[in-house]
């Protein structure tokens, strides 16, 4: 008889969470150590990072800038390293320039593209090699709803974001036979320090809320549940998936309620 309580214990896992130091890689950190996991965090910003492991038992911090080459294979390295093996991988960094695409910059361009995407496959990269010499494993990618839909502003982050989908559904085809699985996590608004500025504009996070079937803007333990789920053995049959956390927002048109 299946034990499905045991199903979403991490116990002896070693998870690996890029971008710890604020928002949903903070939480995700937070909540693979809850369920058991030995939890290494990674990030650039050194002193929110020792922030962020006080909220992890037993937790371990390495500074890391991916946007260097060589940097997520020595963050992966260590890792082995230290712990024998790496079960899950959690890459969540990415920066955002809004502005109109026939106004971006090339150097703009290069900035949104060399951290959220060429940063984010290197990692997916390392890890993945791990992972298939142990014949299992599973890998986690932050994407977002700007995957699916976008709005003005958002062309050169929707595309990065597009990109990390269709890498993840890349890995799983490529990996899927060794025992590794791929996924991607879509959020919606969520409170982090990347929508700071969104929340600085009453209207404008109003209507991101009102956007959702919920009404409401997530929080980043909402999406750090998902992230725990897709590391344990409860999602052992999914892979090459774009997990929703979005309110409802991609499913709904949300602009106008029509008098029924």
């Amino acid at each position: 008889m299946t034990d499905y309580r045991e199903l979403m214990n991490l116990t002896g896992q070693v998870a690996l969470v890029v971008g710890a130091a604020s928002g949903i890689g903070r939480a995700s950190a937070e909540a693979l150590a809850a369920f058991g996991a030995q939890v290494v965090l990674a990030d650039r910003d050194e002193r929110g990072l020792q922030e962020a492991l006080k909220g992890v038992p037993g937790g371990e911090a390495h500074p890391v800038d991916l946007t260097e080459r060589g940097a997520a294979e020595g963050l992966v390295e260590r890792v082995l390293q230290g712990h024998g093996r790496l079960d899950t991988l959690v890459s969540t960094p990415a920066i955002n320039v809004r502005k109109p695409l026939l106004d971006y910059t090339d150097e703009e361009v290069d900035r949104v593209v060399d951290l959220n995407l060429k940063a984010t496959l290197r990692l997916l990269r390392a890890g993945g090699r791990a992972m298939r010499a142990q014949g299992s494993g599973s890998l986690i990618a932050l994407a977002s709803i700007r995957a699916l839909v976008v709005e003005p502003g958002q062309g050169v982050y929707a595309a990065t974001k597009a990109g990390i989908l269709q890498l993840i559904r890349a890995l799983a085809a490529e990996l899927g036979p060794h025992g590794v699985r791929a996924n991607a996590i879509a959020p919606g608004p969520i409170e982090t320090p990347l929508t700071a500025p969104i929340k600085a504009h009453p209207e404008w996070y109003r209507a991101y809320a009102e956007k959702t079937a919920l009404g409401r803007w997530g929080r980043p333990e909402e999406v750090a549940m998902a992230v725990v789920f897709l590391a344990s053995r409860a999602s052992s049959y999914i892979t090459g998936t774009l997990f929703l956390v979005d309110g409802g927002w991609t499913a709904i048109d949300g602009r106008f309620t029509p008098p029924l």
